[in-house]
């Protein structure tokens, strides 16, 4: 995984799209001390983010040239555009590029072939959350295994997978009745060959490998309480 930041570089970084990745990123970058700026283009998510995000979300198409200046980009240390689709990512990207010189773009990708296109134009880091998703179905995980599968350099921060065995404290709880520690996520949950996307009431069953993102310093306490 590419680096977001620099180690103990307070960076002003500019995510693009709301989703689950982007909402989630958001949060652990400002969780670091960075100044974050979290773009959506759709005003109901945009509403349901503001009043915890406050100034640091931003209602706008950020594939208009416009918006891009209104929300200062041309001071962006990073561009990571997240979006749920691979043209729009790109498109951000080489905007960020050519009209703002930012040093460094990531890009979201869903489809591996877009990969080698991706690179060719200029996008710095490509993130294929196809090939994440695969990863998670093909990999034999033993259980209460904590493997990381993404490393997050810069920001201190990595994406960790493991498989709750059926002592596991947490199995038939519900996600938002667990105590994490405080910078941790859960993710994805992979059930019987299928990705769930989690959500606060959602259940976690014997047998769930699920994907968690985590600050390094946290990995021992999380590896506890699973």
């Amino acid at each position: 995984m590419p680096d977001l930041s620099e180690k103990d570089n307070r960076k002003f970084i500019i995510v693009v799209g709301a989703g689950k990745m982007g909402y989630n990123l958001t949060k652990l970058l400002i969780s670091e001390g960075h100044e974050v700026l979290l773009v959506e283009k759709d005003k109901a998510r945009f509403n349901e983010l503001s009043a915890e995000l406050g100034e640091s979300i931003f209602l706008g198409d950020a594939a208009e040239s416009d918006v891009l200046k209104q929300i200062g980009t041309n001071r962006a240390n990073v561009v990571v555009a997240v979006t749920g689709d691979d043209d729009t990512n790109l498109i951000i990207c080489q905007m960020a590029k050519i009209m703002y010189m930012t040093p460094r773009t990531i890009a979201r990708i869903s489809n591996p072939q877009n990969e080698d296109i991706f690179s060719t134009l200029g996008v710095d880091n490509i993130v294929n959350t196809t090939h994440i998703v695969n990863s998670l179905i093909e990999k034999e995980v033993d259980a209460g295994m904590i493997v990381p599968i993404l490393d997050i350099k810069g920001s201190n921060a990595e994406i960790v997978e493991t498989e709750l065995s059926s002592n596991s404290p947490i199995i038939n709880k519900a996600i938002k009745d667990i105590k994490l520690p405080e910078e941790s996520l859960i993710v994805s949950i992979l059930r019987d060959g299928q990705v769930v996307f989690p959500h606060g009431n959602t259940v976690l069953k014997n047998g769930d490998t699920i994907m968690i993102l985590v600050s390094k310093e946290k990995r021992d306490i999380l590896r506890q309480i699973l």
